[in-house]
């Protein structure tokens, strides 16, 4: 018989808040707005170490160091084929397929390695960093890492990442 054990992780301090606009396949591009996006984290493996999949202690403080790292941030997915950022010394210009044109100060913006910033994206990105951080800190790496990111309460996207 195959088993596994999980670990799942909630804290009121897996928060951002953060601003976004989606583009859809149209062209067309929804409004600026913002979320105040709430994260949970579950990994599982399939034997304990010491008893533990992984010590709260430790996954703990890796997950709110990302989330702050998006905290009170405009989102931008530099992967998307369509978008444009010009690099302006202290400013990135974005624009838009709709000819929209925002002119942001670098430090209120976060270019991410995504193709859109739809909370399936945000979820996939988050549990890249948080694999690489677990890793690079702890040598460890989960069978199993599922995040899930809630944009508003009851509508959550979530997010398996398999070990290779």
């Amino acid at each position: 018989m195959k088993t596994a054990f999980s670990i799942r992780v909630y804290k009121q301090y897996f928060n951002f808040a953060s601003s976004h606009f989606m583009l859809f396949k149209d062209g067309t591009r929804e409004p600026l707005h913002g979320h105040n996006y709430r994260v949970q984290v579950r990994g599982n493996a399939p034997e304990l170490d010491d008893d533990m999949v992984f010590d709260f202690l430790n996954i703990k403080p890796i997950v709110r160091k990302i989330c702050d790292s998006l905290d009170h941030k405009l989102l931008i997915p530099k992967n998307h084929p369509k978008i444009i950022i010009e690099d302006k010394e202290k400013n990135y210009n974005i624009i838009t397929p709709d000819e929209s044109v925002f002119s942001i100060p670098k430090t209120d913006v976060l270019l991410m390695p995504i193709e859109n910033t739809s909370a399936e994206r945000i979820a996939a990105y988050l549990a890249q960093e948080i694999k690489s951080a677990v890793f690079a800190e702890y040598k460890f790496e989960f069978n199993e890492l599922e995040i899930e990111v809630e944009e508003t309460p009851g509508q959550s996207a979530v997010y398996t990442l398999l070990k290779e």
